[in-house]
C-alpha cells in the first residue's frame, strides 16, 4: 500500500530540503552561497529591483545577512560555480549541471523555442549566423551593441538592453540555443560570450548525457530540493516536457529513488525523495521573494501552507489585494504575514507599503518580522525600517519597529 504522510509531515519535509531550519552561520560567505545554489538546483532571476533583485534573497532567506558580492562572485566571478540558462525560468544554475541542459539547447537549435523566437530563427537564420561570428570576431558583447540606433529606426534615449531589435532577438536566440552565454553582467545587462570562451575548459568538456539520463537526473535534483512533490512539482521545477517528466519520474520510482506516497488533503499522488529529512520541527523566520523556489507554484504553496499567494507585480494598482512587491513572512513552518516592500535608497529607508496578517499569524510575528525587517535594511545598506502603509499587522508592526 502506498505510505500515506500528514500535511505537517510534507510540510517539514519540504522545508528541510529547502535549506529552512538550519542554524545561520555567524560570517555567511561566497561557499555559504555557493551551498544555497546547489542545494536549490536553480535560482530565478528577475529585473525588478524595487527591494533588491530576487536572485539575492533566496541566500538572504536562508543565510541571513550574507554578502551580495559573494553571489555575484559566485555568479559572473572569474572564478564562479554559476552559470546563467533557462532553468526554471531565466535562472542561475550550478556549473556542473550544464551538460544536463544541452538537450535543451539542441532541441532550441532546431527551433523549440517560444513561437515568436522559434519564427524569428527559422525566417533569420542567415543574421543569427552573422551576429554569432560577429561574437566570435569581437569578443563579449551586449545588447546595447546591436541595438538600432536613432537615426535607423530606434528609440531615442532607451536603452539596447530592453529594444527588442533583431539584435537582441538574435542574441536571445544564440543564448537559448546554448551557443553563447553570460560572461559576466554590467549592472544588470548581460555581457555575452561564445559558450565554449565563457565557461570554463573543465566544464564544456565534460561529456554530454542522452536526453533521457540528462533528464533523469534533472528529476532527482528537483526531489531532492522539494524533498516531497507531486508530479506537477517535479515537472514544473526546471520546466520539463510533460511526457519526458512522466516517463523519468517513473524510472525513479522503478529504481527506487522515488517512493509514491499520498499526503492527505493533496488531490494528486505525491513522491518522497530518498534520504529526504523529515524533522520533528523546523524552527526559524525568513523573508521569502515572491520568486523563491519554496513558494514559486502557486498552487504548491496552498498544498503546502494552506495560504493563497499570487504575483501582483502586473495587476493594476487598484486591484491588488496586498501590494506590488510583496514578501510572505515564513516563521517557524507557517506563512503568517506578508509585506508590501519598497527599498528608497535615496532616503536610506525600507519602506513597509503594506504589512498583512494570515490565519496562522501568532502574537510574536510582529516581533519576529520587525527584526527580521531590521535586518534586511542592514543587509541592503539602508539605515532605518518605516512602516507608511495600510493592512491589518501594520499597527502591531509599527509598534514592534520603534520599540
Amino acid at each position: 500500500m502506498t505510505e500515506s504522510i500528514s500535511p505537517k509531515t510534507a510540510r517539514r519535509i519540504a522545508l528541510a530540503a529547502q535549506g529552512f531550519g538550519r542554524s545561520r552561520p555567524a560570517a555567511p560567505g561566497r561557499r555559504h552561497a555557493r551551498e544555497v545554489a546547489r542545494r536549490l538546483g536553480v535560482i530565478q532571476i528577475d529585473s525588478v529591483n524595487v527591494v533588491t533583485r530576487t536572485h539575492y534573497l533566496p541566500a538572504f532567506s536562508r543565510l541571513g545577512d550574507y554578502p551580495r558580492e559573494a553571489l555575484e562572485a559566485e555568479a559572473w566571478g572569474p572564478r564562479r560555480s554559476l552559470f546563467e540558462y533557462w532553468g526554471h525560468e531565466a535562472s542561475l544554475l550550478p556549473l556542473e549541471t550544464q551538460p544536463l541542459f544541452r538537450w535543451r539547447m539542441e532541441r532550441a537549435q532546431g527551433g523549440a523555442m517560444w513561437t515568436g523566437l522559434s519564427r524569428f530563427g527559422r525566417e533569420k537564420r542567415a543574421y543569427i549566423d552573422g551576429v554569432l561570428a560577429e561574437i566570435e570576431r569581437r569578443g563579449p558583447v551586449t545588447g546595447a551593441d546591436f541595438a538600432p540606433k536613432p537615426e535607423e529606426g530606434g528609440p531615442r534615449g532607451a536603452p539596447g538592453w530592453w529594444s527588442w531589435s533583431d539584435g537582441k532577438r538574435a542574441l536571445e536566440w544564440l543564448f537559448w540555443a546554448g551557443l553563447i552565454t553570460t560572461k559576466t553582467r554590467n549592472g544588470f545587462e548581460r555581457v555575452y560570450d561564445l559558450t565554449e570562451r565563457a565557461l570554463p575548459a573543465r566544464i564544456i568538456d565534460l561529456p554530454t548525457p542522452h536526453e533521457a539520463d540528462a533528464q533523469r537526473e534533472l528529476v532527482r535534483i528537483s526531489a531532492r530540493a522539494m524533498g516531497v512533490a507531486t508530479a506537477a512539482d517535479l515537472r514544473d521545477y526546471f520546466r520539463l516536457p510533460l511526457a519526458d517528466a512522466r516517463d523519468r519520474i517513473a524510472e525513479l520510482v522503478e529504481a527506487g529513488e522515488l517512493t509514491p506516497v499520498s499526503v492527505k488533503g493533496w488531490r494528486q499522488p505525491a513522491f518522497l525523495s530518498a534520504g529526504a529529512r523529515s524533522p520533528r520541527k523546523v524552527a526559524g523566520v525568513a523573508l521569502l521573494s515572491p520568486f523563491d523556489n519554496l513558494i514559486w507554484a502557486r498552487d504548491r504553496t496552498e498544498r503546502l501552507f494552506d495560504v493563497r499567494v499570487r504575483l501582483e507585480i502586473y495587476t493594476p494598482a487598484h486591484k491588488r489585494a496586498h501590494g506590488y512587491y510583496v514578501l510572505p513572512f515564513l516563521e517557524d513552518e507557517a506563512i503568517t504575514a506578508r509585506v508590501d516592500l519598497k527599498a528608497d535608497r535615496k532616503a536610506g529607508t525600507l519602506l513597509v507599503q503594506a504589512a498583512w496578517r494570515e490565519p496562522d499569524a501568532t502574537a510574536d510575528t510582529a516581533m519576529r518580522l520587525a527584526a527580521e525587517l531590521r535586518r534586511m535594511a542592514g543587509w541592503l545598506g539602508l539605515e532605518r525600517v518605516e512602516i507608511v502603509g495600510k493592512g491589518d499587522l501594520a499597527g502591531a508592526l509599527e509598534a514592534a519597529i520603534s520599540s
